[in-house]
């Protein structure tokens, strides 16, 4: 594999939040969204017109998914709740970990049969190893699969949904398992897809493009990695923000890269070494994208 190719892109937002994650696209409105997690907030930024809104959460919340011109989901430390698309009114539909206020989501993604997966993890250091779960929720229906995460990320899947992805970035091994395309249920048990553990840069937040291809933001280093479905890295991209944190396919044709970073833990200095933390941006590359599926309620 060639050297790390230079940051290209362009920012989309220049805002230093502490914590950007989640972000999605949605084709219908062109519309890009992603959250702030420690700042409680969403941050949705209008692509057609450049029109930038942050709307202010009552919870942590990581994950965002269309339902219908109608609802949005979002999935917080409380669960999942079901958002008004216009007046942006939040009613709680599926309560996870209620008794649980030591713990909050984190990465997550709807599989194609419209099921959701997602991870949560605990709010602070202490204590973090092993603490999580990554849970399936298909219309309503809580499943948990995979216990003793401690921070979990990288949730994406292949186009046919037939494969899904996962990983603790606190372990730093990212697992394939092959899944029921009908229901986004595990088939079997997960696989090593990609062993990083002890390397530099942690395995955050993933897509998958329209050749199966896994698009990955590594934490600590400013980076996307490209794998291939065999688990080869075919391609390393750099960015300006050093806590790269997770992509998304944006843009009508699903033909553009948003990558969210953070600027959580640093202090003024570290903001002076890293003035871009926090920044989303665009990656400046094409790409074969898929836009994420529809939650169905």
């Amino acid at each position: 594999m060639s050297a790390a190719i230079p940051f290209n892109g362009k920012v989309l937002d220049p805002s230093n939040i502490l914590l950007g994650e989640g972000p999605t696209y949605d084709p219908a409105t062109d519309t890009a969204y992603w959250f702030d997690i420690l700042g409680a907030e969403l941050h949705e930024l209008s692509l057609s017109t450049d029109k930038k809104t942050v709307h202010s959460l009552p919870a942590m919340s990581s994950v965002f998914a269309r339902i219908d011109g109608d609802q949005q989901l979002v999935v917080s430390e409380h669960g999942l709740y079901i958002r008004d698309f216009r007046s942006g009114a939040l009613a709680l539909a599926t309560p996870i970990e209620q008794d649980r206020p030591d713990m909050r989501s984190n990465d997550g993604r709807v599989h194609p049969c419209g099921a959701l997966w997602f991870g949560t993890m605990k709010k602070g250091q202490e204590g973090r190893k092993g603490a999580g779960t990554i849970y399936h929720v298909a219309q309503g229906k809580v499943t948990e699969l995979f216990p003793k995460i401690s921070i979990p990320n990288g949730i994406c899947f292949s186009p046919d949904g037939s494969v899904g992805y996962f990983v603790d970035t606190m372990e730093n091994r990212y697992f394939r398992v092959m899944l029921d395309p009908a229901t986004g249920l595990p088939l079997g048990e997960p696989q090593i897809f990609v062993d990083e553990a002890g390397q530099q840069g942690g395995i955050d937040g993933s897509v998958c493009d329209a050749e199966g291809s896994i698009w990955n933001a590594h934490w600590g280093v400013g980076e996307v990695h490209r794998y291939s479905p065999n688990g080869e890295r075919t391609a390393i991209y750099k960015l300006p923000a050093n806590m790269t944190t997770c992509p998304a396919f944006i843009g009508k044709q699903a033909d553009r890269l948003l990558v969210t970073s953070a600027s959580e833990g640093l202090d003024e200095a570290g903001l002076k070494a890293d003035p871009e933390a926090g920044y989303t941006y665009e990656l400046g590359i094409t790409v074969r994208g898929v836009f994420d599926s529809a939650y169905r309620l």
